[in-house]
């Protein structure tokens, strides 16, 4: 049985503290993925690898500054599961040297050609095989349109389309240890599949087809094993408008109401989902928020962080999924 869990640190005032707590409380789990999100990461990182490639060696992970807003250095989300994953976890990331003199779209084809590198050799495809990314975005609001572009690009070179599907994605405000390094990509790929295992999904009711406004990505993909992968979703209506501009929980509102009908396209529920990632582009808004998401979801897991969403007039994104 898959079961996921945020981790967060014991008190403490140092990252080694932080690190030693959160490993503390990982002992014992068979973790298949870890994504740890780091306050600093060109301070942590480092030291966060060298943990983990003393202690869980073999495990899927991947590493991105997104400060925790309860103040932490570093928190996680465990995935754990009693069998083996069916899926492949690769986090991409680029080296000094790699990123160096590259914009966002140089550095995204780069790490789109990384994984078409890696996939190709084991008979897989973009097009069918990859079910799930999450991209990461220095200076959002400067660098986020070479990264569409860039991924509109390898989409089309690809065979990938509006007339055809897209991928499940979150394109969200994220950085890495690396200087120089504008965007990180994590993708997920299910060997097994074929075509038509997936039905995406639209909730035309409430959005916007994502090509109407120039980006490439499912709101939302059902696997046939019922698993449902939801991407960063915002407070927007049908025909792609920001709806309550200025107000947070109007939007936090909002936006899973379009996660609701998103998961009711695709057999599913909010009552099904076992955790929540939530971005916010102003930390003085985690209070608010923090306080609306344990009155509506008590026991569901949930992380907040400082992420800036794709348009400036977003002020919160969640993803989820259900298994």
């Amino acid at each position: 049985m898959n079961q996921f869990q945020i981790i967060r640190p014991a008190a403490g005032d140092s990252f080694s503290d932080a690190l030693s707590s959160i490993l503390a409380q990982m002992e014992g789990l068979e973790p298949v993925f870890v994504r740890f999100f780091l306050s600093d990461a060109q301070n942590q990182a480092d030291a966060l690898r060298a943990a983990l490639n003393a202690r869980f060696k073999d495990v899927a992970v991947s590493i991105v500054e997104q400060p925790p807003l309860d103040g932490s250095r570093i928190s996680a989300l465990v995935l754990t599961s009693a069998r083996k994953s069916a899926f492949l976890f690769h986090s991409l990331r680029l080296t000094e040297d790699e990123a160096k003199g590259l914009d966002a779209y140089a550095q995204s084809r780069l790490l789109f050609d990384k994984y078409l590198r890696i996939i190709r050799p084991m008979g897989l495809e973009l097009k069918t095989h990859c079910v799930r990314t999450w991209i990461y975005v220095r200076d959002i609001d400067a660098n986020y349109a070479g990264l569409v572009k860039a991924r509109n690009d390898v989409f089309a070179e690809e065979g990938l389309s509006h007339q055809t599907h897209y991928i499940a994605s979150t394109g969200i405000g994220g950085a890495t240890e690396r200087q120089h390094a504008v965007v990180a990509i994590d993708f997920l790929t299910r060997p097994d599949i074929e075509e038509g295992d997936k039905t995406y999904l639209k909730a035309l009711s409430h959005l916007s087809p994502t090509q109407d406004y120039g980006v490439a990505f499912e709101r939302g993909v059902r696997l046939s094993d019922g698993h449902i992968f939801i991407s960063g979703t915002a407070s927007i209506d049908h025909q792609g408008k920001v709806l309550h501009q200025g107000d947070v929980l109007a939007q936090a509102n909002r936006l899973l109401e379009n996660i609701s009908v998103l998961l009711q396209e695709g057999g599913s529920s909010l009552e099904k989902v076992p955790y929540f990632i939530v971005y916010l582009r102003d930390i003085s808004d985690y209070a608010l928020v923090d306080t609306y998401m344990q009155k509506r979801f008590p026991h569901v897991p949930r992380i907040l962080l400082e992420a800036r969403v794709c348009r400036p007039s977003w002020l919160i994104e969640m993803e989820c999924e259900v298994v």
